[in-house]
């Protein structure tokens, strides 16, 4: 038997077509707002898996194909939030610059789902150490953007002479963890003079 010509088999190998459907960027939408909801509503005891389900209109399995966990729901929820923060170019001075991240991240801690669902995550990682890694990866680390970037102006300004002369992790540590313990942990509102007193005491140690 003689085998068929050549000129009878395809140029190309048939197209491979993926597995599954795309995700849809609609059902994660609603999925993080129906979490930051029951946050705000219920607090985090009140965050379950099944309840968000049923809140964004979605099945379980939509739900767990995308966050297997409240856990991750939680930092998804909080991760996008923080993403919204950004210094504005104003074109003035560090100090505007950290005076306008301060005001933004108090108001953020300052919301009911926002608050809820950090001191919920950090208490359940107390004794979770790979929970404790993955709120670092995807929630703290990322935020040093802003670091970075205010670093950068400032260095374009003259107001600083080399990029290494502001520690990037330090600065970040000590603004947000003295933001975080003000709002979180006192429970006190930022109030237009303690954010300047606050912007006063970081620009000094950072321009000394």
């Amino acid at each position: 038997m003689h085998d068929e010509p050549a000129r009878d088999q395809p140029e190309d190998p048939p197209l491979q077509r993926s597995k599954g459907r795309p995700r849809s960027t609609t059902a994660d939408d609603a999925i993080l707002a129906a979490a930051r909801s029951l946050l705000a509503d219920g607090g985090w005891a009140g965050l379950t898996m099944g309840d968000v389900a049923t809140r964004a209109g979605v099945a379980k399995t939509t739900l767990y194909r995308r966050w297997n966990s409240k856990h991750e729901l939680a930092i998804a929820a909080v991760a996008e939030m923080l993403g919204t923060l950004h210094l504005p170019d104003r074109g003035t001075d560090l100090r505007a610059d950290i005076e306008d991240v301060v005001r933004r991240f108090a108001a953020l801690l300052g919301r009911p789902e926002m608050r809820t669902a950090l001191m919920g995550l950090v208490a359940d990682s107390t004794s979770d150490p790979a929970l404790r890694q993955r709120i670092r990866e995807e929630v703290v680390d990322p935020q040093k953007r802003l670091v970075v970037e205010g670093r950068a102006r400032a260095k374009s300004r003259g107001e600083i002479s080399a990029p290494g002369d502001i520690d990037v992790d330090l600065v970040f540590d000590v603004i947000s963890g003295t933001v975080v313990q003000h709002i979180l942990v006192s429970a006190e509102p930022a109030t237009d003079a303690w954010v300047q007193r606050f912007t006063t005491f970081v620009v000094a140690g950072l321009l000394a």
